[in-house]
């Protein structure tokens, strides 16, 4: 995921409203001694190590039902739990790993006998490794009960480095299925029924998946149960002080547990969300639940996350105005997730890359192929910041790290932008109900996926898959042309190149004419290849892919790729390297008010500050894309003017600033503040950020 950990960052204002950012996680990306940087325009097939049979490899076993009893102590943060676990062996098994989060302590582990088994902690701690008494035959199933307990109160020793998946307080608790908070295999893969029993002081409510029994009162404390009978990954749970609202629109019944802080936003989500429902249901078919919960949880944990039935949504996600693009992502959940899953870590692009393109298709909805062509834009950006890992071999980064999202979310989601030019509108959402539909509450594989597509559409699509889904890179191309005069009109002959050998699919070429715009389909394939288009009228331009149909490299996504990778570089504190990338991006268009801007940044925080007020004035200079550079470059100098003690020159940057009359991200509240008080900059290390006074 992008991450976002600059001062005064501004969305810029074409995104508006509908292109809100989608989650707020960020973190470091590890690097590898397997991998090397792939040229940005040549495609690279799967490196061993990332092959899709070593990432399509199944678990040994698979957990088919769960009984979990837990009892959630809010006042002391603890969570008392025992859960049995049925299993089935897919080959001879003598060991069982089961992952449990590490805050959380096993005190008991037996067979449905009683017997007690040895276990131990593996790998990294997460694991729990628990020895049979027998070796189980392929196809027999076994039960194990594991009693623990512990205490969830931050992030440490979560499974997601720095960020809080389980929480457990007074006024609010909440258990997402990532943390971990009963024994896991499979994650993310192996779908399971369950039965939840969730005891928790008198006074709080549980909201959960599956089907709820009437709660049991007993000396102060409630217990109440949940039932999941078709397989899912159920698990996710949320405790409330408050009984949540409901919402009743569009046909649809949504409960909403929001904050004190929050409730001017609860009717707003609850509206959206059922207009959402409706929409998917119009496109994938029927949904897998009646309806939905939208809970509010710590700013500390994911942006958002979707179980079945419930959908959690960080604080600062939630905002002023509905995060449109956040909320179809996980509304879209209930489908590429909730009612059909990746098969194995190798799939995992269907889960995350259908309801990233779900949220896509939902702008279009409400604003047309402009607004998709720019949240496609957007998801061009994100997908090739990262692009050195197949796809298919993506799920080995660090969960919902820039990369993993990057690839997993962005890139898959383009592919399916692509894959839908490919096919056709009537094919590609035929065969997207067809998929759910054939694989409700079941897992799926990427050639599962493919076999549909391909039954719907009539096409071979093995050669698309394998370019797009187990290669790296993107083709920048180059065009050919002549134009000849003749009696009908015009004719125009040309090639087409670009430097990616697996490259196969029909691009668009359009002729802008002094009338109306020719386009057809041009069937590229390796290399090069030849076109002729017929005019009547006298061509003016020749466009390749105007409409933004395929991943690609081009002068305007390479300065958007290195914008950034410059955010990602200063948000982990690498100065450098950030300088670096905004070179890069002014290198290719030196009036690149972003990157300018950027730099300003970067050089404001080293205290640079002959550097940063030169880069805002340059920003200022610059082609003002997005247009907030101006008012907050004018902001900025003021500040530089503060600080080195000319409040003259200071008091005329902020003025500047209010006469833009651009409010992005409280622009003209701020340029006010120092207008009345200056800015004074607080002492501070280089290692963090500092903020006004």
């Amino acid at each position: 995921m992008r991450v976002l950990g600059i001062s005064n960052v501004c969305p810029p204002k074409w995104r508006g409203w509908l292109l809100a950012i989608l989650w707020g996680v960020g973190g470091a990306v590890a690097a590898s001694g397997q991998y090397t940087e792939t040229p940005e325009s040549s495609a690279q097939m799967v490196p061993d190590a990332f092959s899709a049979e070593v990432e399509a490899e199944r678990e040994p076993f698979a957990v088919r039902h769960y009984v979990i009893d837990a009892e959630l102590i809010p006042a002391t943060h603890e969570i008392k739990a025992r859960a049995e676990v049925v299993f089935e062996a897919r080959a001879r098994l003598r060991f069982v790993e089961l992952e449990l989060n590490q805050n959380l302590f096993p005190t008991n582990i037996t067979d449905a006998e009683g017997e007690i088994l040895s276990a131990r902690r593996a790998g990294d701690g997460l694991k729990i490794e628990i020895a049979l008494p027998r070796v189980l035959e392929a196809g027999e199933t076994y039960t194990i009960a594991v009693e623990y307990a512990g205490i969830l109160v931050d992030a440490e020793y979560s499974p997601v480095e720095g960020v809080q998946l389980a929480y457990i307080g007074e006024e609010t608790s909440y258990l997402l299925y990532p943390a971990r908070w009963f024994p896991v295999a499979g994650y993310g893969t192996n779908r399971f029924t369950a039965e939840l029993h969730l005891t928790v002081p008198d006074g709080y409510q549980v909201l959960s998946s599956g089907r709820a029994a009437p709660p049991e009162v007993a000396e102060g404390k409630v217990r109440f149960s949940f039932s999941a009978a078709k397989p899912q990954f159920a698990g996710s749970i949320a405790v409330v002080s408050q009984p949540p609202h409901l919402v009743e629109a569009e046909g649809q019944r949504m409960k909403v547990a929001f904050s004190a802080g929050q409730q001017q936003m609860v009717q707003a989500y609850g509206e959206t969300a059922a207009r959402m429902m409706n929409f998917f249901s119009s496109i994938f078919g029927p949904p897998p639940v009646a309806s939905l919960s939208i809970v509010e949880i710590g700013d500390s944990s994911l942006g958002g996350f979707a179980a079945p039935e419930v959908i959690f949504l960080a604080s600062r996600a939630i905002g002023s105005e509905v995060n449109i693009s956040l909320l179809a992502q996980e509304v879209a959940q209930q489908w590429w997730r909730g009612l059909v899953s990746p098969a194995t870590r190798a799939d995992l692009w269907l889960d995350h890359g259908l309801s990233t393109y779900s949220d896509a298709l939902y702008m279009e909805s409400l604003g047309g192929e402009q607004i998709l062509e720019a949240r496609i834009r957007q998801m061009a950006t994100d997908a090739l910041t990262h692009d050195t890992v197949p796809i298919r071999g993506a799920s080995r980064m660090g969960e919902f790290t820039p990369a993993y999202k990057a690839l997993l979310y962005d890139k898959a989601g383009y592919v399916l932008h692509m894959l839908r030019w490919v096919v056709g509108d009537d094919h590609f959402f035929t065969a997207l109900r067809q998929f759910a539909e054939q694989y409700a509450f079941q897992p799926a594989s990427t050639n599962d996926f493919r076999q549909v597509m391909e039954q719907v559409s009539g096409q071979d699509l093995e050669g698309f898959f394998l370019q797009w889904l187990s290669s790296t890179g993107a083709s920048d191309f180059t065009l050919d042309y002549t134009i000849y005069r003749v009696t009908d009109g015009y004719s125009i002959t040309g090639t087409i190149t670009q430097d990616n050998d697996l490259f196969s699919m029909p691009v668009e070429v359009q002729v802008e004419t002094v009338t109306d715009p020719v386009a057809t389909r041009v069937l590229v394939s390796g290399r090069s290849s030849d076109f002729s288009i017929a005019t009547e009228t006298r061509p003016l331009k020749i466009v390749i892919d105007p409409n933004n149909r395929i991943l690609k490299y081009n002068d305007e996504i390479r300065v958007r790729v290195a914008i950034a990778r410059g955010e990602q570089a200063m948000a982990q504190n690498d100065y450098t390297a950030a300088l670096e990338e905004y070179q890069k991006a002014l290198d290719i268009r030196r009036l690149s008010s972003l990157a300018h801007y950027r730099a300003g940044e970067v050089f404001f925080v080293l205290r640079n500050y002959q550097s940063a007020v030169n880069a805002f004035r340059e920003a200022l200079n610059g082609d003002l894309e997005p247009t907030w550079t101006e008012v907050w470059s004018h902001i900025n100098m003021g500040k530089i003017f503060d600080v080195t003690g000319q409040r003259d020159r200071a008091v005329n940057e902020y003025q500047q600033a209010i006469r833009t009359k651009d409010e992005s991200q409280g622009a003209l509240e701020e340029a006010q503040r120092y207008l009345d008080q200056p800015y004074e900059r607080i002492t501070q290390s280089y290692d963090g950020e500092d903020d006004g006074v």
